[in-house]
Formats: structure tokens, C-alpha cells, sequence
């Protein structure tokens, strides 16, 4: 490793802001992460370095990322995202970069089968929790019980959050609660 990549590695993992990632950053490195799916893309600083710091391994297998977000069709209160500039943004030759359009629900709907085996789930704060509730049935199948699953929790003070990480048994209790109960006919 350069000197020049020693330094980035080490201001990434320690010195980045906002300094919460961190956990997820250091996280990415401590284990082999091949496979992330990130519910809200973050492409100011979170995301880009995610990438960045997965594709330190040394490994022949590309990288996979799948970003699900409503892209265009984010509520007014967050900065509109086109799905072309995200896709410009985050091609690399590195990394196989699926940008799925949609509210956590109904993408989870349509794609968790093809995510079979995530390492990584990345949950932002600014997704719809309605919606997050009918996606918890569909994280199990996707995950195993060695994926690293982190939740954005907003803090008490405005603009700022912190992360969660939840095992793969608090995924499928979710999952369990989010499931509407069946009427007997």
C-alpha cells in the first residue's frame, strides 16, 4: 500500500466527517464485503467512500452495490437526485452499480430475490417508515447471518443521526412484527 493510500485509509476510517460513518466505514474494512445494498443513497460523502473502502480488498469477485431511493421522486424536504447523475456518479470499473428506483416496499418487492447473499444493508434516516415497515419481510431472504445490517436513527439534535447495528435476528423479529395478520376464511 502507498504512503498516499495509507493516509486516505487512515483519515477515511478515523478523521472523515460526519464523523457517525465512520462506524460504517470501518466496518466495511474489517470484514469481506462484496455485496451492499444501501436504502437511501448518500452521494455527498457516505456512499462514494463506502465503495471506495470496500474496493481496498484485494479480490477477484467485482463488487456489488444495489442503491434503492426515489431519486426524482424525493418528498420536498430532501434534495432531488436524478438517476442518471447517481449512475455517473457511482460507475467504476470495480463495482457493479444497480441504482433500483422506488420506495424501500415496493423495490424490495421487485429485486430481493436477485440480492440473495448482502453482506452489507445500509438503512438511511430519511426513509418512509410506512414503507420501511412493509420492507422488513423482504430482508431475511436477502441476508445471511453474518451480514453487517446498520439503521440510521436520527438524534435529538436537528441535522444530526447515528447508526444502529442490528443482527440478523433483529431483521427477521421485524420482519415477523411487519406482517399483517391473516384473517381464517
Amino acid at each position: 500500500m502507498s504512503v498516499g493510500s495509507l493516509l486516505r485509509s487512515f483519515y477515511l476510517l478515523y478523521f472523515s466527517q460526519p464523523a457517525t460513518d465512520r462506524a460504517l466505514y470501518r466496518a466495511v474494512r474489517s470484514g469481506p464485503v462484496r455485496s451492499i445494498v444501501e436504502l437511501g443513497i448518500s452521494l455527498t460523502s457516505r456512499t462514494p467512500r463506502l465503495l471506495e473502502i470496500a474496493g481496498w480488498r484485494a479480490a477477484s469477485l467485482p463488487l456489488r452495490y444495489t442503491g434503492i431511493d426515489l431519486f426524482e421522486s424525493r418528498p420536498p424536504d430532501q434534495p432531488a437526485l436524478p438517476l442518471k447523475h447517481a449512475f455517473a456518479r457511482l460507475q467504476s470499473p470495480t463495482v457493479r452499480v444497480q441504482l433500483v428506483p422506488g420506495d424501500p416496499a415496493t423495490a424490495l418487492r421487485r429485486t430481493a430475490n436477485s440480492l440473495v447473499g448482502t453482506d452489507l444493508l445500509i438503512i438511511s434516516a430519511n426513509q418512509d417508515r410506512d414503507s420501511l415497515v412493509g420492507a422488513w419481510p423482504w430482508l431475511p431472504r436477502m441476508l445471511t447471518p453474518a451480514s453487517l445490517i446498520f439503521l440510521e436513527e436520527p438524534a435529538e439534535k436537528s441535522g444530526q443521526s447515528s447508526w444502529r447495528r442490528l443482527t440478523f435476528t433483529d431483521v427477521q423479529r421485524l420482519a415477523a412484527q411487519s406482517k399483517p395478520a391473516r384473517r381464517a376464511a
